[in-house]
């Protein structure tokens, strides 16, 4: 189960009578029904955006977003407000809370490296087990650079409407597919003004998280005869910092907090923290950090404040056909990220191989009405590779051997 450190489980007699089990966390205490004795096996819908930090739900106490779906979310399910990412990059992440393994374990520690062929992901257990599984969006488990279309293991995914990201690289990208049939071209769409750290993007109607919500929805209405597990993975809030303008206009750069930085902070830092602090990726040319003013930084934090709101929307029309169709209570929702963004702290942008909270904290809320402390939160630490294991206990699956989560 999700654990905090390595809190013991303590199971109560009486309560496992009554289908109940329960983790105690330093004093906090997590009941989730057993549905292993159901025959009503439960969905799973998994949302992971891709580099949202911790601090951006409202009702965790963060003011300068606008979250009114999540801040609802979080008041009906169980808030982590100490989750950790096992790396601060996609790849090394995904591999590890798809397979609930750490990095060394599945050979992924950097973006451009393959997952191994035998290693097992959570969807390919579920799909063994009966349930249907589809994904929208990213997947990232291997290199999707010079023009190469991710290559997939054999992931358990029936349905795969694949997007690395919106920009029409491949042929094989579903979203620029479907922005095709709309007879619509994303390099116009694009084509608007901006500055060098911010620009307003693709149209709410015609963007990427739109659409991975809509396949979403789609999926979720026509599987309604035997359990499914969807992943819904948009590229959001990922840079480059391009909410559409209806989102971008609602909020105002003045009132965003500055990152947070101490000067002369880098003098002693690693190589890699200094020249990131230059140039975001240590790449001349692209998003100069150093000449950076502090409207600059303030108008970064509000797009990506905006794109996070465009995302809190989309889940709210996910949720509501989760509703529309009567499985609501019968489906387990997770939301998170794969990791965090630097987003200016400690004069970094981005992401990149640095260990700071920012970049490896994550926001995760686990909702299953009637089965969890609705609007509970956990203060502990947990890590994301707890999730696979967590949702096999769940859903009445065994567990794979090789899990190093609980």
């Amino acid at each position: 189960m999700l654990r905090a450190g390595f809190a013991a489980k303590i199971f109560s007699p009486s309560a496992e009578l009554l289908g109940l089990r329960f983790d105690r966390v330093h004093g906090e205490r997590i009941a989730f029904a057993d549905s292993m004795a159901s025959d009503n096996p439960p969905n799973v819908l998994w949302i992971c955006t891709d580099q949202q930090r911790f601090d951006t739900i409202a009702a965790h106490g963060f003011t300068h977003v606008r979250t009114p779906r999540l801040d609802a979310f979080a008041g009906e399910g169980v808030s982590f407000m100490r989750a950790y990412c096992q790396s601060p990059v996609c790849t090394p992440s995904r591999a590890s809370f798809l397979t609930g393994r750490y990095p060394r374990t599945t050979r992924c520690r950097q973006n451009g490296q393959k997952i191994p062929d035998y290693e097992r992901l959570l969807p390919r257990t579920f799909a063994d087990s009966g349930y249907v599984c589809g994904l929208a969006g990213k997947l990232h488990l291997a290199s999707c650079s010079d023009g190469r279309v991710e290559e997939r293991i054999d992931d358990g995914y029936q349905e795969f409407s694949w997007s690395h990201h919106p920009q029409p690289d491949w042929p094989e990208n579903a979203y620029t597919q479907w922005l095709e049939k709309k007879g619509v071209s994303w390099e116009e769409l694009y084509a608007t003004p901006g500055t060098p750290y911010v620009k307003a993007g693709i149209p709410t109607e015609y963007h990427q998280t739109t659409w991975a919500a809509e396949r979403t929805i789609d999926f979720l209405s026509r599987h309604r005869d035997r359990p499914w597990f969807f992943s819904f993975n948009c590229f959001d809030p990922h840079h480059p910092f391009d909410p559409p303008q209806e989102y971008l206009s609602q909020f105002d750069p003045e009132a965003m907090p500055l990152p947070k930085f101490r000067p002369g902070e880098l003098t002693n830092k690693t190589e890699y923290q200094r020249k990131d602090s230059v140039w975001a990726h240590n790449e001349p040319g692209y998003f100069d950090v150093a000449n950076m003013g502090d409207r600059d930084r303030r108008e970064v934090t509000a797009a990506y404040a905006a794109m996070v709101a465009l995302i809190d929307a989309q889940f709210g029309r996910i949720l509501d056909a989760l509703e529309a169709t009567g499985q609501q209570d019968n489906t387990i929702v997770i939301f998170m990220s794969d990791h965090g963004e630097m987003l200016g702290d400690h004069g970094i942008y981005l992401k990149g191989p640095h260990f700071y909270e920012e970049a490896v904290r994550v926001p995760l809320i686990v909702r299953w009405p009637g089965r969890c402390t609705s609007g509970s939160q956990v203060s502990e630490l947990v890590e994301l590779l707890d999730l696979a294991p967590t949702l096999c206990d769940l859903a009445g699956i065994g567990s794979e051997p090789g899990y190093q989560g609980l």
